[in-house]
């Protein structure tokens, strides 16, 4: 059934997670060729470290997402995970990348899209960090290093990170509502969908605008479908 566009996010694939994977490849095979585009707003991969560096699983799941993508548009939205995924992997995977905030109209209705982490702005040591990585010179140094030296890097960022993490109170590591105002604001639109948060929430907010938050993969499948006439936000029960 066609005139219907899915959103996933937050899957944080990884060979560790063969079950959340094996979900992932019946969700695409349910949907092949019955719905307008597929989006992916980011973390796709627990961990990125480099198209050069690809694990196995991932380079066996980029055959099943161009497979995917030769019936069905796939588009790609960095997430923190995976920032560093770059356009070698998206054309093995069939994914078009899109920027990390992007604008269309949705059977008639203003939406933008993103992964949702540049919202969390009260957590200030993260926003620090996100405009350092985000930087062309640090990808570029980052990428030009030995690959073992970058999955050291990678491994101790994720480490901090966690630790940091259990540190932080839920409010901080929300979205805040000033910087959804001023994003829906700026790009001129009714509805925002993102992911990031793990909460996720059909939210209706002033002037019948909403903001729409996709959930994790980690217990259940969490997908977004949209059509000309409704809104559905479901869990996919693993199997």
């Amino acid at each position: 059934m066609l005139n219907h566009t899915l959103f996933v996010g937050d899957l944080h694939l990884s060979a560790d997670r063969p079950d959340i994977l094996n979900a992932f490849y019946q969700f695409l095979d349910q949907i092949s060729a019955e719905c307008d585009a597929l989006y992916i707003l980011g973390d796709l991969f627990e961990v990125w470290v480099g198209d050069d560096i690809a694990e196995p699983f991932a380079i066996e799941l980029a055959a099943r997402l161009k497979q995917f993508s030769t019936n069905t548009p796939l588009y790609f939205i960095h997430g923190n995970r995976d920032f560093l995924l770059g356009r070698q992997y998206a054309a093995l995977a069939g994914m078009t990348l899109l920027p990390e905030v992007h604008r269309l109209n949705l059977y008639g209705q203003t939406t933008v899209l993103l992964h949702g982490d540049s919202l969390c702005t009260l957590d200030k040591a993260y926003q620090r960090f996100r405009w350092f990585r985000n930087q062309p010179w640090t990808k570029f140094i980052y990428n030009h290093l030995p690959k073992n030296q970058r999955v050291s890097i990678a491994t101790k960022l994720r480490s901090k990170s966690q630790q940091s993490n259990q540190q932080k109170s839920n409010t901080i590591m929300d979205v805040e509502q000033t910087a959804v105002n001023a994003l829906m604001d700026k790009t001129d639109v009714d509805l925002m969908i993102h992911g990031h948060t793990h909460r996720p929430f059909i939210h209706h907010l002033k002037n019948e605008r909403q903001r729409i938050v996709v959930g994790d993969w980690y217990d259940q499948g969490s997908v977004l479908t949209i059509t000309p006439d409704e809104i559905s936000l479901t869990a996919l029960p693993f199997r």
